[in-house]
């Protein structure tokens, strides 16, 4: 029992020891999601360029203070001024990210829910057309309203598809940008196309 507490505790400082050196590195994908890692390999090739390397630190960390009494300030110390934050401070999110990147994000998307309305339009006038098509075909042969009924269902799909693209793009314009841009303390107004 004692040699497994042993090789457990050895284990431990081992890991700890190895863990203490290792530089992290961090980056941040186009969803604003922040990743984190100890191998440059494992980031993608076009985040390289915004890594964020850490390196250890070599300081120990800091002890847990005990129960001790309250320390006064000496007498002759004059009261801390707070110094205002500059402007970059006041025009920043949570992760330094400024009001471009926000209305870069809410413009990308907002062009995606544009686009993707605009194809669900074309496919459903698409699949309406061929079914006033097949209505019309009473007196042609059967082979070619098999051909038409079967391009209706096609054409169905691609409006389940079209609709899902722009139910997607739609809630990330209407629910998850401002979510995120609350929960990352960005302006909201940030948020609007101009």
């Amino acid at each position: 029992m004692k040699k497994i507490s042993l090789i457990i505790v050895a284990g431990l400082l081992l890991y700890s020891a190895t863990a203490f050196g290792q530089e992290v590195y961090r980056w941040v994908d186009e969803k604003g999601n922040i990743h984190f890692t100890d191998d440059l390999t494992l980031v993608p090739e076009k985040y390289r360029g915004q890594v964020q390397q850490k390196a250890p630190s070599n300081e120990p960390p800091p002890l847990q203070p005990g129960p001790s009494r309250p320390v006064e300030p000496p007498k002759t110390m004059e009261p801390e001024r707070e110094t205002p934050p500059g402007p970059e401070a006041v025009h920043r999110d949570m992760l330094g990210r400024g009001e471009e990147w926000w209305r870069a994000r809410a413009k990308e998307w907002n062009e995606k829910l544009t686009i993707a309305q605009r194809n669900y339009e074309n496919a459903y006038n698409e699949w309406k057309a061929k079914e006033q098509e097949l209505e019309e075909s009473r007196f042609k042969p059967d082979s070619a309203k098999r051909k038409l009924q079967s391009e209706i269902k096609s054409l169905q799909e691609k409006v389940k598809d079209r609709e899902k693209e722009m139910n997607e793009a739609k809630n990330m314009v209407e629910k998850v940008l401002p979510n995120e841009a609350r929960e990352y303390r960005a302006n909201p107004e940030w948020l609007k196309i101009e």
